[in-house]
């Protein structure tokens, strides 16, 4: 009973932070704030577990765009031209359905053909 009252208090701190968050991303440049949501839709997509680890990392990209808005460049000055490419980068860090899915494939076929690798 206490890790769930622990679980719930931590997601509720973390549903706090995101509305921060959210708030924060309403005062970027129009192009930031366009940007921005593109590439939430998109790591959102490829969030595992209870996504919780989305939200540190979506806070950082925020810091990096409201760094990049005060210094007066251009959204792709600090995301690069490769979006998808900067959005997989932020994804290593996070569990993602693909990296649930890769495990489950390889552990799936250990278990099946015996090869003793069965906790990858």
């Amino acid at each position: 009973m206490k890790n769930l009252l622990r679980y719930f208090t931590y997601v509720r701190r973390e549903k706090l932070r995101y509305r921060q968050v959210v708030a924060r991303v309403h005062a970027l440049p129009e192009e930031y704030r366009f940007t921005y949501h593109k590439i939430q839709h998109y790591m959102w997509n490829h969030a595992g577990g209870d996504g919780m680890d989305m939200i540190r990392v979506l806070a950082d990209l925020l810091e990096l765009f409201e760094a990049g808005a005060a210094d007066g460049k251009r959204v792709l000055e600090v995301t690069g031209p490769d979006v998808a490419g900067l959005c997989d980068e932020l994804l290593d860090t996070t569990k993602t359905w693909t990296n649930h899915w890769h495990e489950a494939l390889n552990r799936d076929i250990a278990r099946r053909l015996g090869t003793g690798n069965e906790s990858e």
